[in-house]
C-alpha cells in the first residue's frame, strides 16, 4: 500500500467519526465511563496494598500510656514494655512531642481549641516488634502493664481494608466486563452505521478489486481514535480527581493517608494504561464490525 493511499485511508477513518457524531460521542461517553471506573478500582487496590505493606513494614505499636502519668513514671514504664517477648525495641514520645508535631501538620487549630496551656495528649511509646504475625499477643501483652492507658491496634483497620480490596478488586472487574461488552456494542454499531452510509462506495471498491486491508483500514482508524480520544479524556479526569479525593481521606485517617500513593508517582501509568486500552478496545469493536462485510462482495454489501 503506498503512502499516499495509508493517508487518504487515515483521514477518511477520521471523517467517518464526524459524520456519525451522536454515535461516536455515546461511544467515547461508555468507554470513558469503563476505564474511569476500572481505574479507579486499580488506583484503590493499590493504595490498599500500599498500606498494608507500610503495616508490615513498621512492625511497631503506638502505646499510650495513662494521661495523669508523671514523666518519671513514663520513662520508668519503658523498661517493662522491653521485658516483652517478641519486643525488638521502644521509643519514648512524650507529649511535648507529640502536640509539636501535631501543630506542624493541623496549624493553629488545635492550639486554639486548647485552654490555656493544656495538653490533652498522653506519654507513649513507639514499640518496634520482631515478628508482626505475633501481633495480638504482644497487644494482649502490653495491655497487662499497669499504666497503659491505650493501644494502637491496627490489625482491625488492616482485615477491613484487605477486604475492601478484595471487593474492589470484584466489583472492578465486573465493570470491565459488563461496560467494556457494552462499549464494544457501541463502538460497533457506530462503525456499522458509518459502513451502512458508504456500502454504495465499499460495493464499488469490492466490484473493482479492492483488498480488504483497504477497506478495513478506515474503520479501524475511526474505532482506534474513539479509544484514543476517551483514553487522553480518562487520564485527565482520573488525575484531576485523585489528589482531592486522597486529601479527603486525609479527614478520616491520617495513617491511610500517609500511606496512599502520590498521584506523581503514578500518573504516567495510568495515562498509558487509559490510552492502550481505549486504543484496543475501539480496535477490537471496529475489527468485529468490518469483518463480516469484508466476506461479501460487491451487490451483497447492498443486500443485492
Amino acid at each position: 500500500m503506498k503512502f499516499r493511499s495509508s493517508g487518504y485511508l487515515i483521514k477518511e477513518g477520521f471523517k467517518n467519526i464526524l459524520n456519525n457524531r451522536m454515535m461516536s460521542l455515546a461511544s467515547i461517553g461508555v468507554l470513558i465511563s469503563c476505564l474511569l471506573i476500572t481505574g479507579a478500582a486499580i488506583v484503590t487496590s493499590l493504595n490498599a496494598r500500599s498500606f498494608i505493606s507500610s503495616i508490615g513494614d513498621e512492625n511497631m505499636i503506638t502505646v499510650y500510656l495513662d494521661p495523669e502519668m508523671s514523666d518519671i513514671d513514663a520513662l520508668k514504664l519503658g523498661a517493662q514494655i522491653d521485658k516483652l517477648d517478641n519486643v525488638r525495641s521502644s521509643e519514648f514520645y512524650s507529649k511535648t512531642k507529640g502536640i509539636e508535631e501535631y501543630k506542624e501538620k493541623l496549624g493553629d487549630e488545635l492550639f486554639a481549641s486548647m485552654q490555656g496551656d493544656q495538653n490533652p495528649l498522653p506519654h507513649s511509646y513507639k514499640v518496634r516488634l520482631d515478628d508482626f504475625s505475633k501481633y495480638e499477643e504482644t497487644v494482649k501483652s502490653l495491655e497487662k502493664i499497669d499504666g497503659v492507658f491505650n493501644i494502637s491496634n491496627r490489625s482491625e483497620l488492616a482485615g477491613k481494608i484487605t477486604k475492601l480490596n478484595q471487593l474492589v478488586t470484584y466489583v472492578g472487574i465486573a465493570a470491565v466486563i459488563i461496560l467494556g461488552l457494552v462499549t464494544l456494542f457501541i463502538i460497533s454499531n457506530t462503525v456499522k452505521m458509518t459502513m451502512y452510509t458508504r456500502r454504495f462506495e465499499i460495493s464499488i471498491m469490492k466490484s473493482v478489486g479492492a483488498t480488504n486491508a483497504f477497506v478495513r483500514i478506515p474503520f479501524l482508524v475511526e474505532g482506534m481514535a474513539i479509544g484514543f480520544i476517551s483514553g487522553i479524556l480518562s487520564s485527565i479526569i482520573m488525575i484531576a480527581i485523585y489528589d482531592p479525593v486522597i486529601q479527603a481521606i486525609r479527614n478520616i485517617s491520617y495513617v491511610i493517608y500517609e500511606a496512599s500513593i502520590p498521584i506523581s508517582e503514578i500518573w504516567p501509568y495510568i495515562a498509558l494504561a487509559f490510552l492502550g486500552s481505549g486504543i484496543l478496545i475501539g480496535a477490537i469493536g471496529s475489527f468485529i464490525s468490518v469483518s463480516k462485510y469484508l466476506k461479501k462482495e460487491g451487490g451483497e454489501i447492498l443486500g443485492w
